[in-house]
Parts: C-alpha cells; sequence; structure tokens
C-alpha cells in the first residue's frame, strides 16, 4: 500500500526535479532513512537501499517504490557497513542495474543505553565501527561515482540539476555531553568531523557533504529504543522539546530535499539540525520546571511569585 504523500513530504517542492538521478542509502530499511528516500523517489529519483536484514530491505524497497509509478528501487541485504568489501559489492550492483549514484544518504547506525560503568571496550567499539567506520565505509565505497556525478551535473550556481552530494546522518549527544550515551557520542562527533573533511577535501571537485541530526522523532525505532516513552503530552521527554511536540519523519525528509536539490547548492560542511531546537533546552532551572513557569505566571522577573536571588 502506498504511503501518502503528506507522510514524508511538504507540498512546497516541485514534481520531478530528481529526475534521472539515483541515491544509494545505507540504513535504507529503517523509519528515518525510508521517508528520505521515498521523498527523494517521489520527486523523480530511483534508488538503492541497503541493510542487514534482507527481507526488511527488500520489502522496503517496494513499498519505497509506490511513491512513484515507474521507480525503480533496489533492496539489497546481507550488507555489513563495517565491511567495505560489502558496500563495495553493493555500489557495484546499484550501478549496474540504475547506472549511477548521484546522491548518498549514510545513515546505518546502532546504539542502545549504557553507563561508561558498564559499558564493554566490545559494545563500545561496535556502535563506532557501525556508526563512524560504517560512514566512512560508505563515502568510500561510493566516492568514484560521487566525484563522476560532480563532474557530469557540475555545480555552477546557475544548475538546478546537480549531483555529487553525500548526506550523513548523525546525533546532539557530543553537543553538550549526554549520560548514557558515550558509545554514541564519540561515534557521532567522529561522522561529523568526517562530513567536515569530506567537504574541504572533495569541494574542489564539486560534491557537497552535510549532516543531518534529527532531533526526538515520533514513530521511529530510535524514540522506542531510547526516547520516553509515556503520552507525548505529559512525558518529560516531550516537556524539554522548546516546540512541545516531536518532530516527524517528513521534516527530516525536507531537509534532505533542501540539501540534495538547487536550493542546497551551496551549502556544504554544515550541520542541519532539525529538532525543534530540544538539545538547546534547559532541564531545570532552579527548580522550575521547563516549561511550565514561562506560561502560568509562576515566575515574574520583577516581584513575582518566584522571584530571583540575583
Amino acid at each position: 500500500m502506498a504511503v501518502p504523500r503528506s507522510e514524508y513530504l511538504s507540498n512546497v517542492w516541485k514534481e520531478g526535479i530528481f529526475d534521472n538521478k539515483v541515491v544509494f542509502c545505507t540504513g535504507g530499511g529503517g523509519t528515518i532513512c525510508s521517508a528520505q528516500v521515498r521523498a527523494l523517489v517521489h520527486l523523480g529519483a530511483n534508488a538503492c537501499i541497503i541493510g542487514r536484514n534482507v527481507e526488511k530491505t527488500e520489502n522496503m524497497a517496494k513499498s519505497i517504490a509506490t511513491a512513484r509509478e515507474g521507480a525503480k528501487v533496489i533492496g539489497i541485504g546481507a550488507v555489513d557497513v563495517r565491511k567495505l568489501d560489502d558496500l563495495e559489492g553493493a555500489v557495484e550492483r546499484c550501478v549496474k542495474e540504475l547506472g549511477t549514484i548521484d546522491y548518498v544518504i549514510a545513515g546505518a547506525a546502532g546504539n542502545f543505553l549504557a553507563p561508561i560503568a558498564g559499558l564493554s571496550s566490545n559494545a563500545f567499539r561496535s556502535v563506532l565501527e557501525i556508526d563512524t567506520l560504517g560512514s566512512y565505509n560508505t563515502l568510500k565505497a561510493t566516492l568514484p561515482h560521487l566525484i563522476a556525478s560532480a563532474a557530469k551535473n557540475p555545480n555552477t550556481g546557475t544548475n538546478a540539476s546537480t549531483g555529487g552530494r553525500i548526506i550523513f546522518l548523525s546525533a546532539t549527544f557530543h553537543y553538550t555531553g549526554m549520560p548514557l550515551q558515550a558509545h554514541a557520542a564519540a561515534a557521532k562527533a567522529g561522522v561529523d568531523a568526517l562530513s567536515a573533511t569530506a567537504a574541504i577535501e572533495f569541494g574542489p571537485r564539486g560534491i557537497t557533504s552535510n549532516v543531518i541530526t534529527p532531533g526526538p522523532i515520533a514513530g521511529t525505532e530510535g524514540m522506542e529504543r531510547l526516547g520516553n516513552r509515556d503520552d507525548e503530552s505529559q512525558g518529560t521527554a516531550f516537556k524539554r522539546v522548546p516546540l512541545q511536540r516531536y518532530g516527524t519523519v517528513k521534516e527530516i525528509a525536507d531537509g534532505t530535499v533542501y540539501l540534495f536539490s538547487d536550493a542546497g547548492n551551496y551549502v556544504t560542511g554544515e550541520v542541519l539540525v532539525i529538532d525543534g531546537a530540544s538539545w538547546r533546552s534547559p532541564s531545570s532551572l532552579g527548580g522550575l520546571e521547563y516549561p511550565g513557569f514561562l506560561l502560568d505566571d509562576t515566575f515574574e522577573r520583577n516581584g513575582g511569585k518566584k522571584k530571583s536571588k540575583l
């Protein structure tokens, strides 16, 4: 059954802007990455999604293909992003069947909650290998095709159909530090550094490299594993988001379209955080619960119920 456009793509984007383009996505069977790819396919691209689970990946590819009549979407399972040979084989099949690779999404990731005292070296290394090494291997395996696409579709500032673009999926854990996430924070810091370096090294060849960092996104596997499972209107995680709601996969997909489209031609080496400002949100202020004290008049700067001691 086809997914309604309203669930994965805003109405602001013009149909056909990615005609004849091909996107290669690791982690493509996941809730966020599949929405990103579905949006690109709807707008004209063909796609190759990569995953560990064969059945899940192949079924998701069939689902994504319903986004546009005539779309070609390949699902390649049994691929371990920690192994460069696996990715090179997937890239070879993608190019053989679809002709090229113009856009890449490095989205494969692993995570779990664990304090440092209870986190083994093997578990720490496993997340770094999936997230950081996996992102590097994705770039390494697709790089020759990104260079070729950028040369064929040059980023001149006036060309509305450019190629040679990569987006890495990251997180905000390393911005401030976060308990139970030392492994993921270290891994995603490496991903951010990798993207910035790629932007500098390959910018002269016309390639753009950026990061998208999703915040708490409703209905995703990450929220199921790591998020607050209370009712949205009552959960503490929900209340810490300044916009007072969780994000949607559509909003991540829209950010992806922006960075791959003509609108993002001059954007590279950047981190696009799509999280409702949740990483900037204060956890507590002198015992006052955010955002209640801003909304119910319990705090007044000059002579209210809660006076500042300063």
